[in-house]
């Protein structure tokens, strides 16, 4: 088996990720204050971050960044909590203190339970080609095994689902045609299998 491919496949991924929480990732914002977090923003189409920065006096600090380059002026905890809901100013700040929503990028533990189903759907959908590629090399010629449709399925019904949640038009249209295709070759597959069956059974008695 050749490791070349999967060399390839691991670094696509690599570069993937660093696309993803690289330092392109708020391109065209605003320089952040030191010790600033920051938190993925969205007003109607503008996009930037809030920025989160701790402060002794009046326990933190906030400014809105944009990716057109604009800010708002520093604003204390005060001021923030006078203008949105109690709920939604601790849930800002609980998510500064925890790795594991910045790094996901939601809010809510609940959230974590959608993102579970992305990774599996995903994981299982990545698995179907390592299965295609195995029982290539085992052949020595390019083959599709039946796993693969049934992964392919299982894998895009959870990746239609996550994306749905997200409200990801592009991963939902992305998924739609996949999952018809994937159970169509399904029913050809055991169409061909029972008729494979009649001819064996015709066969065996003579027709």
């Amino acid at each position: 088996m050749k490791w070349e491919p999967l060399l390839l496949m691991l670094a696509v991924i690599a570069l993937g990720l660093w696309l993803v929480w690289g330092p392109g990732e708020r391109a065209g914002t605003p320089e952040p204050r030191p010790g600033a977090r920051l938190l993925d923003l969205r007003i109607g189409y503008q996009r930037g971050v809030l920025e989160v920065v701790p402060d002794s006096a009046s326990g933190h600090t906030f400014r809105f960044l944009f990716r057109d380059g604009s800010a708002s002026p520093v604003l204390s905890e005060g001021a923030v909590r006078a203008v949105l809901p109690a709920e939604a100013v601790d849930r800002v700040l609980r998510t500064e203190t925890n790795w594991v929503f910045r790094v996901l990028n939601i809010t809510s533990w609940g959230s974590l339970l959608w993102v579970g189903i992305g990774l599996a759907a995903q994981a299982a959908f990545s698995a179907r080609f390592l299965i295609q590629w195995i029982v290539s090399e085992k052949e020595r010629r390019s083959v599709i095994p039946e796993l693969f449709w049934w992964i392919s399925l299982v894998g895009g019904v959870g990746l239609f689902a996550y994306f749905a949640w997200r409200q990801d038009i592009v991963g939902v249209l992305g998924q739609s045609s996949g999952l018809v295709i994937y159970a169509r070759n399904l029913r050809l597959i055991h169409k061909q299998r029972r008729r494979d069956r009649r001819r064996s059974a015709a066969q065996a008695t003579g027709g």
